[in-house]
């Protein structure tokens, strides 16, 4: 397998086996087990980038494609340049470090196995944003980093402020994601193409195409969003009910930096534009300077740095925004030390609050001589977000305002104001983090079991080699980060990267003395809120999470009053509306037209007696129907009668596959719904008046007569079939004889998969509808018939037990003949059903309830979730081979004794349809008898 795709399928895959096996018993050994998994995974996705760098580093981009829907222009496309070496070496490098704390850090209670599942889920999304080179394979991952967050963020569950932050986090991020799809369609209609390889080459063709500015505006609402830029930063500090391994990895290498990611990933093809300066630049500005002046008011350690994360994401907005070639190497250098001092600084905010039991700024204070070792890598941290020279913050902090002096935007003078300010309001916040954990006098309040010291050393290390590296970055920058520097910032801006230097000094200049002013000036200003102006008692309004409430809940409000309106709980007039609607769409183009077409002129096969006596037989049966469907049972067996002329017709039309399928269809449905019905009453009532009858009558025979005129005119017009080509290329491409199975499993698999997947659902569906639901039959109904619970009479019992194992037996030959002769998996698994659904009416609701009820309901959904996993693994193994999704591969291997044997993959794939079949049969069954007591109301 390529070594790009294994990066990001390995902590997916990780994630199902804790899913699965280890990570669902919670002990302490399971626990450490889980733990060494999952930091084993993400070790060998570090590795396996590790061992790409030397290329990368050699000015290499190393692509690989593998076709999935190639008439789409759709593929799995990997890309390893400089950016996307940098951004997973973030991912999986500070990854390994929250492994190890988050093991620390989980209470006993806390189940290990789903935190680390959900985790490896996110880091396998965030290493296919940045590995992605299709665009629209890059909207999957995107999307999955919002789901895989609200999971990881709502883990706790029991938490309203978790469920709230993980709903608001999802319905921002997860709502950028799509207008951001509007962008890369347009995107990729623009370039031509969906690959970022041809993508990235053609930004003269793309900035000067007059759907530019609409496509760059949608694209940007998904950085935003995701990035948290003003106005959509409110849902980032909401986010902080997380456990704090997910705040640190989400805040410092992962989530939010998705949006920077793509911005810097796309500035070839997008970016040095005046209008993308223009909003990218603003944007980042005003977030960078509101965020950090908001921080300094927040009592929470994990909400201060929430905002202080919302500041440094604009940091580098506003430096990706600029025109300017080093104003993109900075924002490449500050991606680096802001992962690398924000992650310490979350880290050691969860070691305050797991050893001190509150993260409040006004319970804590004088933790120094507690924590000697935490508050000793918590200020080092610190000093490097303030941008203290000698940490690595200072160097990056002195770029920016550089490049903030000689920005050309709009504001002119106005931009070095606001960028100055901005550091001061980060020195003020940074010092308060430290002032107010740290020094301030001593605890106040702390819960009764508090008794705060450092920490295991297992969760100390990895704040400790954060903060060390903040250190040493700040000292020797050039030898540390520089070469991740210069080949992350060549590939976004290609042969205009400037030359420069990274160092610690650069003389006495316009920076320093900002940098200066912004130390100082914040002191001061921090001392000041604290003294003079109550800073503890000083509670923030959350005006964007009121804005954002207010509207959702509006947006609910009024979908409520137009579903009332619209939706009244009638399905009659729903049917009506849809018959309705149908027949003016189909009657449209008729009245349109000067004169009705004629019937065509294409020889009709003659209709024999058998055939005439069969359509009586359904006319008469659909009419009878029609007058009679207020008795349930009665119109069942009518029903029935039509599905049986249905699988004759098959019959007389040589289509014996559809035949099979459409009498084991009709068994299980009538057993189902039969058991469905002994839930209602035996009549329904007559809730239409004679006007209502009269116009629904009206409506449905316009529906059939439109149905009939069209049928007729196209079986009387010559016309190319299609058959033709699946006759010619069943047995050469597909590997089988039987057509339509090789239609279901090889041409057309994926309508099967989503077919099957949609069984899966609806059976699920009937679980979650009416599991614990139960009804108690009364002694006999109104017409005074009664309720037998007698057993089941002898010959029943016996023939089921002869009959299942031959059923079984039949099963398995009509599934291994299928792809040559007529069967196949959906019918075997139907014959199969057939014969369980027999044993259960032979063994009677008690004993079967017993047998089928309760674990069954369980087995049976794993049943279809491993149907499901056959039938999809079958389809992505194509891939170890370079072929697209479900491309299926046949041959005839000779076998002793048995000799040249049919053999196709497709195989694989049907008996994954098979076990979904029988598994969603069976749930169904299991959960309607069990809503069934077989006692006396």
């Amino acid at each position: 397998m390529n070594p790009l795709a294994t990066i990001v399928l390995l902590p997916l895959l990780a994630g199902t086996l804790l899913c699965f096996t280890v990570g669902r018993d919670n002990a302490p050994a399971r626990r450490l087990l889980t733990a060494l998994i999952a930091g084993t995974v993400t070790l060998a996705s570090l590795g396996l980038l590790l061992s790409l760098a030397p290329q990368v580093f050699a000015g290499q981009v190393l692509v690989a494609h593998t076709d999935w829907v190639p008439s789409l222009g759709l593929s799995l496309g990997w890309r390893l340049d400089g950016l996307a070496l940098m951004f997973g070496l973030l991912i999986t490098g500070i990854g390994a470090l929250i492994v190890l704390y988050a093991h620390f850090y989980l209470g006993e209670a806390d189940p290990a196995g789903k935190f680390y599942t959900l985790l490896m889920l996110f880091m396998a999304a965030m290493l296919g944003v940045v590995l992605s080179d299709n665009i629209m394979l890059l909207v999957v991952f995107w999307e999955l980093t919002s789901i895989s967050s609200f999971l990881l963020v709502g883990y706790w569950g029991h938490r309203e402020d978790a469920r709230a932050g993980a709903r608001m986090a999802l319905a921002v991020t997860g709502g950028g994601g799509l207008v951001m799809l509007a962008g890369f369609v347009l995107l990729g209609q623009i370039a031509g193409s969906y690959e970022l390889s041809d993508i990235l080459q053609r930004g003269d063709v793309i900035k000067t195409h007059p759907l530019y500015p609409l496509m760059l505006v949608l694209i940007l609402v998904g950085c935003f969003t995701k990035s948290a830029q003003v106005p959509f930063h409110f849902w980032l500090p909401e986010a902080m009910a997380a456990p704090t391994p997910v705040s640190a990895y989400l805040h410092s290498a992962t989530m939010v930096k998705a949006g920077i990611f793509l911005l810097a990933r796309l500035y070839p093809a997008v970016g040095g534009t005046e209008l993308f300066q223009a909003i990218v630049a603003s944007f980042g500005l005003a977030t960078v300077a509101f965020a950090a002046w908001v921080a300094i008011f927040k009592h929470d350690l994990k909400g201060l740095l929430a905002y202080s994360t919302v500041s440094h994401l604009g940091f580098i907005t506003f430096l990706i925004g600029l025109n300017s070639p080093l104003s993109a190497v900075a924002a490449v250098f500050h991606i680096l030390n802001h992962a690398t001092f924000k992650a310490a600084l979350f880290m050691s905010a969860g070691i305050v609050d797991h050893e001190c039991g509150t993260r409040d700024l006004r319970r804590l204070g004088g933790l120094l001589r507690l924590m000697p070792w935490t508050a000793t890598f918590a200020m080092t941290a610190a000093a490097a977000m303030a941008g203290i020279p000698l940490f690595n913050g200072f160097l990056s902090k002195e770029m920016f305002f550089h490049e903030a002096v000689e920005a050309t935007m709009a504001g002119g003078a106005l931009v070095p104001v606001v960028a100055t300010l901005a550091g001061v309001f980060s020195m003020a916040y940074s010092l308060r983090l430290v002032h107010g954990t740290f020094f301030n006098g001593r605890p106040k309040d702390l819960p009764a079991d508090a008794h705060p010291h450092d920490p295991p050393a297992g969760m100390l290390a990895p704040v400790a080699l954060l903060a060390v590296l903040c250190v040493v970055v700040g000292v020797l920058p050039a030898a540390t980060y520089g070469p991740m520097v210069d080949v992350a910032a060549r590939a976004v801006l290609g042969e205009a990267t400037p030359d420069y230097h990274l160092a610690i000094w650069h003389g006495f200049n316009l920076p320093l003395a900002m940098s200066a002013v912004a130390v100082l000036a914040g002191a001061a200003l921090y001392f000041a809120l604290l003294r003079r102006f109550a800073l503890h008692r000083y509670t923030p309004r959350t005006v964007g999470k009121a804005v954002f409430t207010g509207l959702m809940d509006r947006l609910f409000a009024s979908a409520g009053r137009i579903t009332s309106r619209v939706e009244n709980g009638s399905l009659q007039r729903s049917l009506m509306a849809m018959m309705a609607m149908a027949v003016l769409l189909g009657a449209a183009p008729f009245l349109a037209a000067d004169a009705l077409p004629a019937a065509g002129t294409r020889t009709l096969m003659p209709a024999t007696p058998l055939a005439v006596v069969l359509w009586l037989l359904l006319l008469g049966t659909a009419s009878t129907l029609v007058f009679t469907h207020h008795k349930r049972f009665q119109a069942l067996v009518l029903v029935g009668v039509i599905g049986l002329v249905t699988a004759l017709t098959f019959v007389g039309l040589s289509a014996p596959d559809l035949a099979l399928t459409q009498l084991s269809v009709e068994v299980v449905s009538t057993v189902l719904l039969l058991m469905g019905l002994a839930l209602l009453p035996q009549r329904s009532p007559v809730e239409s008046d004679t006007f209502r009858r009269l116009r629904d009558a009206t409506l449905a025979l316009f529906a059939g007569a439109g149905v009939a005129a069209l049928s007729w005119l196209v079986l009387t017009r010559d016309h190319a079939s299609i058959s033709w080509f699946f006759l010619d290329k069943s047995l050469a491409e597909g590997g089988g004889t039987n057509v339509v199975n090789v239609i279901l499993v090889d041409f057309r698999g994926y309508d099967t998969f989503g077919e099957i997947t949609v069984l899966g659902i609806a059976a699920i569906g009937v679980l979650a509808l009416l599991d614990g639901f139960r009804t108690r039959r009364p002694d006999a109904d109104p017409e005074g018939r009664a309720w037998a619970f007698e057993r089941q009479p002898l010959m029943l019992r016996v023939a089921a037990r002869v009959v299942l194992p031959l059923a079984l037996l039949v099963s398995a030959y009509i599934f291994w003949r299928g792809h040559n002769m007529p069967g196949g998996g959906f019918i075997a698994g139907l014959i199969t059903a057939v014969a369980l659904v027999m044993q259960y009416m032979a063994l009677g609701q008690a004993r079967a309830e017993s047998l089928l009820h309760g674990a069954a309901g369980r087995r049976f959904t794993r049943w279809i979730g491993s149907g499901l996993g056959i039938a999809g693994l079958t389809g992505i193994a194509a891939f170890l081979f370079g072929r697209p999704f479900l491309t299926s591969a046949h041959g005839h291997p000779a076998l002793p004794v048995v000799g040249e044997v049919p053999l196709a993959s497709a195989a694989a794939f049907d008996l994954g349809v098979y076990i979904t079949v029988v598994g969603a049969t069976l749930l169904t069954l299991s959960v309607l008898g069990a809503a069934s007591k077989e006692s006396h109301a």
